[in-house]
């Protein structure tokens, strides 16, 4: 990832939603002296995607003016899973399994921020010697009036959703992190608001001064939600240049403001004149979208990569010509085309095949696929396409 070379407001504007309180961060900033930046993860999956790497660009950003990052692997509160957003309760994680995790994020978040100005912590350094009477002090510190005030608990409460004693704790164990570690400032996603602030609260609490809140926006996934693994709408951090590619080219339009501002380092002047001339319809979506696949495809990969997978999306997409490595599958009786939709892994399931040829996206040698009866024989050689990405050569 290039230098990062921006001034205070940009910084603090910039892929920002909200800074507080930002009058004392920016003061923070000019006096001159390193402020320590906590980051926290849970584990609870081994893959990162796009949307994390948000908050992670503003940490290279703000190392490259001298200040310290503190990585926390929440050990701990991975085994619990952060409430935030969630209808329901996590499954609990095993400690191998978060160990597991771990190592994989760490290798994804120094893609992005740099490993020699980062500190790794990991929670188990305290609360592995946390006792019954630390546990409850802690718990003594935050009323239920102030849980049920995070509006995921409030929803869950209200309806009657289970709503464990354990996912309460949660705010309270990330904020002690950051008494653990003293931290100045604390990064994260909006729907880390009221773990953040409650870090803010203890702090106070305990005499120490309250640390600042970082919040970066939640950026939309391949569907238009928020970019989440539950959604299975992300672009993942290790995906394969040419798909990374194709991914970030089926975004709607309305995304490549927000991407170029949160994800990119195109100065915002032009930011805002792309923003400009695709509402007066001067400029072709397709192509900024192209020039945003290249500069992130480069950003995880390198330029390298990006140019082969843009040369790779020409030539399917723009010239109409077939990837150069259509996998194979072998049939040796006829089979229909439901049969082998779901037996090469292009449908997850014959109702889900049936929904794909009633939606037009299923094609056999370019030609549309319009009942479930077609057959493929042994011998036929055709190329079975769904949707734009999707292919098998059935031989």
């Amino acid at each position: 990832m290039g230098a990062l070379s921006m001034d205070v407001s940009e910084l603090l504007s910039r892929g920002v939603a909200e800074v507080i309180v930002e009058s004392e961060l920016r003061a923070r900033l000019q006096s001159g002296t390193p402020l320590r930046l906590k980051q926290g993860f849970d584990p609870t999956k081994p893959d990162m995607h796009i949307g994390h790497a948000v908050g992670l660009r503003k940490l290279r950003a703000f190392q490259e003016l001298g200040h310290q990052v503190v990585l926390i692997v929440g050990d701990w509160t991975a085994q619990i899973g952060d409430p935030s957003g969630r209808d329901e309760t996590r499954t609990r994680l095993s400690a191998a399994e978060v160990r597991a995790n771990a190592e994989t994020y760490m290798e994804q978040f120094f893609r992005v921020v740099d490993r020699q100005r980062t500190e790794v912590r990991w929670q188990s350094e305290w609360f592995g010697q946390f006792t019954l009477e630390n546990a409850l002090d802690l718990a003594g510190r935050f009323t239920l009036a102030q849980m049920l005030s995070h509006e995921t608990f409030r929803k869950r409460y209200e309806t009657g959703a289970p709503l464990t004693i354990l996912e309460l704790m949660y705010p309270m164990l990330q904020a002690y992190d950051s008494v653990a570690i003293k931290a100045d400032v604390e990064f994260g996603g909006t729907d880390q608001k009221f773990n953040i602030l409650a870090g803010r609260e203890l702090m106070a609490q305990l005499g120490m001064t309250p640390q600042q809140v970082f919040l970066v926006p939640l950026i939309p996934g391949t569907d238009g939600r928020k970019m989440s693994k539950t959604f299975n709408n992300t672009v993942d951090i290790r995906m394969p240049p040419a798909e990374m590619y194709g991914r970030i080219m089926s975004m709607s339009d309305e995304v490549l403001p927000l991407y170029f501002e949160v994800l990119t380092d195109v100065p915002m002047a032009e930011v805002h004149e792309m923003k400009t001339a695709m509402a007066a319809g001067q400029v072709n979506p397709r192509d900024l979208k192209m020039r945003l696949a290249r500069e992130i495809v480069a950003q995880f990969h390198d330029p390298a990569a990006a140019a082969a997978a843009e040369a790779a999306f020409i030539r399917q997409f723009v010239e109409r010509e077939l990837p150069e490595d259509i996998p194979n599958f072998a049939i040796e009786a006829p089979t229909g085309i439901v049969e082998v939709l779901v037996a090469t892994g292009l449908a997850p399931s014959k109702s889900e095949a049936r929904r794909l040829i009633d939606g037009g996206g299923v094609r056999v040698d370019g030609e549309r696929v319009d009942e479930y009866t077609l057959t493929l024989n042994p011998g036929a050689n055709v190329v079975v396409q769904v949707g734009r990405r999707k292919f098998v050569r059935v031989v």
